[in-house]
């Protein structure tokens, strides 16, 4: 039997502001809990919001990167529940008339396919606070710090078929709001988290009933949740059983996920025009100027790097995913001079280390300038790229800068021709059988041959003598015994 599966995100934006959206408190993170909340965010009586211009000015800078219509007249509810982390007893969001329509992203796949995906609209909204589970034994803890800061929800419309599909998606948009400066895109602090909806059906037939998994932040997880979900949905299905449209919890570091209610429809949460903010009227001119303002879009880099770089498709692709390692790229191939060289190093030894200690490159312990230094090295002939791979361990480890590091291990690379000549003279004389038997041997099977010689003389020079003109030097001498 072929199922089909269908995903659609909604993507909660932590928008970079300085204060909160209906109110001078901070959003800085990581303050003492509850110091970073006002009487305003907590909806004391006498207390009145006020909206924040720049939560708005970068609602509409998310909407024109989109190429998405802006609504020039937004208005906010009142969507009103019950949560401990929520005091007011109701979230200031936007319903019927968001600041962002209709708009698209494009993604691309690894099979080089490219996908639309549409963008049902985004609205401006406050955050609530955060329930705190941890060491308060049995009991949670409540932190309204996080209470009022800004966000925009990016809602997609069901346009995704596959885990790969919605992690391209979200990494889209998290390369998009970080490029254009309305988010700090720190997932693990919370500033980008996804509700992901997921629903199956046999191919031919509508849409399955949805689950929607909430709070995932962390495209692995993101992958996995939805990867166990549509397996938990399937199962279920096959046995004769029904899906129950749910609100669930995915748990990362246990690959687990639970039901945490029945999930809710708009008319649960009694939404009523919020009778303290005026709507929101912007013009055309205003959109104008916003769109003007914007900074280098990750599409526009992308080509960039293609035409000015001379990278392919899939470098480019790759090194612009996130614009920090875009800008690392940058500074690498500006200083060492070999884009090409910058890019496979930014791409492989770099990004492998931070892959495996779950590092983010903003936070590298080798910087832009020295790898940069690294590669000049290797561009120079001070070193081959085998040692440069000792001399990046080193560096990783805040041993020092790569020239001091070469010295002080001794790994300058001989590139004497004299000491070349003389090592491999030595070597072909002490290998009298190795010598006969490459001079007989056909001319297919000598190239694979002289392996032995050149292990022969780098054990010689203790790895430090240069493999390009060693091979040149082998080469002429041995041919000249032919």
């Amino acid at each position: 039997m072929t199922w089909e599966t269908v995903i659609g995100l909604e993507v909660h934006t932590q928008l970079a502001t300085k204060t909160k959206i209906f109110s001078g408190a901070s959003t800085a993170f990581g303050a003492e809990a509850n110091t970073q909340a006002c009487a305003i965010d907590l909806a004391m009586p006498g207390t009145l919001p006020v909206l924040n211009a720049e939560a708005v000015r970068m609602a509409v800078m998310f909407g024109v990167a989109i190429d998405a219509e802006i609504g020039l007249i937004s208005a906010f509810e009142r969507k009103n529940y019950f949560y401990p982390d929520l005091p007011k007893g109701y979230q200031t969001t936007q319903l019927e008339k968001p600041i962002v329509l209709e708009g698209k992203v494009d993604i691309q796949l690894d099979d080089g396919r490219t996908k639309t995906v549409r963008i049902h609209h985004a609205h401006l909204e406050e955050d609530a606070g955060k329930s705190l589970h941890e060491d308060f034994h049995g009991m949670s803890g409540i932190d309204l710090n996080r209470a009022g800061t800004p966000l925009i929800e990016i809602v997609s419309e069901p346009d995704m078929n596959s885990p790969e599909e919605a992690v391209a998606f979200a990494k889209k948009l998290h390369a998009l709001v970080v490029s254009i400066g309305i988010c700090d895109g720190e997932m693990a602090q919370g500033s980008m988290r996804f509700d992901v909806n997921v629903s199956v059906n046999k191919k031919g037939e509508g849409l399955g009933t949805r689950t929607e998994t909430k709070n995932l932040n962390s495209f692995r997880f993101m992958e996995r949740a939805i990867v166990q979900e549509v397996e938990r949905q399937i199962d279920l299905l096959e046995d004769g059983g029904e899906v129950v449209q749910e609100t669930r919890l995915y748990d990362g570091d246990t690959h687990t996920a639970r039901s945490m209610r029945s999930k809710e429809e708009a008319n649960d949460y009694r939404y009523f025009p919020c009778p303290d903010l005026l709507p929101v009227e912007i013009d055309q001119a205003y959109v104008d100027a916003v769109r003007a303002s914007l900074p280098e879009l990750p599409e526009a880099r992308r080509t960039r790097f293609v035409d000015e770089y001379g990278l392919s498709d899939y470098d480019a692709g790759v090194l612009c995913d996130e614009p920090a390692t875009a800008s690392y790229f940058e500074a690498v191939a500006g200083q060492c001079g070999d884009a090409k060289l910058a890019a496979n190093w930014v791409m492989g030894e770099l990004a492998a280390r931070l892959n495996s200690e779950e590092q983010l490159i903003q936070y590298c312990p080798v910087s832009a300038e020295q790898l940069a230094a690294l590669i000049s090295r290797i561009i120079d002939k001070t070193i081959s790229n085998k040692m440069a791979r000792e001399v990046f361990a080193a560096m990783w480890d805040g041993e020092g800068d790569p020239d001091s590091i070469i010295e002080a291990r001794g790994l300058k690379q001989v590139s004497d021709s004299g000491a070349i000549e003389g090592m491999v003279d030595e070597v072909i004389a002490n290998s009298a059988k190795q010598v006969e038997n490459y001079c007989q041997a056909d001319a297919s099977k000598r190239p694979k041959m002289l392996g032995y010689f050149v292990g022969q003389i780098m054990k010689a020079s203790k790895g430090q003598a240069n493999p390009q003109q060693v091979n040149e030097v082998l080469l002429q001498k041995l041919n000249a015994l032919l």
